[in-house]
């Protein structure tokens, strides 16, 4: 019986992204597959050695010699159950980053025209994806809570960091105000005390 090998393209993506893609990759494969990821950075292939030798896999690691490399995991009996129990917050890049809160309190970065403040925060949430440290939390509140509803350019970015294993929390009060409670697509709603709290233990509050 040929073994099946399923391919997994984390090039680009910041910890512990490539380790989400691979549990999940792993959790839906059949025994006796090979999961094959590719990164394109070392802290990537360690945190998939770690994965898969917690996990009880044997894995391989072949440098593809233009700055990637490619991780093979073997998915024996078992490992589709471990895969789906394991926390990607286990596989975080660097601790002190899991302090950082982010708050966002509108739909637009910086002062003086709109149209030009909503392209800055697209792209700065989408650079907060490619981070090698992510932050712990991003809280949104006000106008921000635009960027968790439908129609809003930054769900799948915003998606990426709950998948990545960021908390991500919308005012409720705010959602209401705006007549958008039902439109809430990405991350969970929250209320004030939870936001006074979370940055409150927050190593460092970053606001764009």
């Amino acid at each position: 019986m040929s073994q099946e090998t399923i391919e997994v393209n984390a090039i680009g993506d910041a910890c512990p992204i490539p380790v989400v893609k691979t549990m999940k990759a792993v959790a839906a494969a059949a025994e006796c597959a090979t999961v094959v990821t590719s990164v394109d950075n070392p802290t990537a292939v360690k945190n998939l050695q770690k994965f898969a030798g917690e996990k009880g896999l044997a894995s391989s690691v072949e440098d593809k010699g233009d700055g990637s490399w490619q991780v093979s995991i073997q998915v024996g009996a078992g490992a589709a159950e471990a895969a789906k129990e394991a926390d990607p917050a286990d596989y975080a890049c660097c601790a002190p980053g899991n302090g950082v809160v982010v708050a966002i309190t509108a739909d637009h970065m910086g002062e003086g025209s709109d149209e030009l403040g909503r392209t800055l925060m697209k792209g700065f949430i989408y650079a907060l994806t490619q981070q090698e440290v992510l932050p712990k939390c991003v809280l949104f509140y006000n106008g921000g809570v635009k960027l968790t509803t439908e129609g809003s350019d930054s769900i799948e970015d915003i998606k990426a960091l709950v998948d990545a294993g960021v908390e991500v929390l919308s005012c409720g009060t705010c959602l209401n105000f705006y007549g958008i409670a039902e439109k809430l697509q990405v991350g969970d709603v929250t209320n004030m005390y939870v936001i006074a709290q979370r940055q409150m233990e927050a190593s460092h509050v970053v606001r764009p």
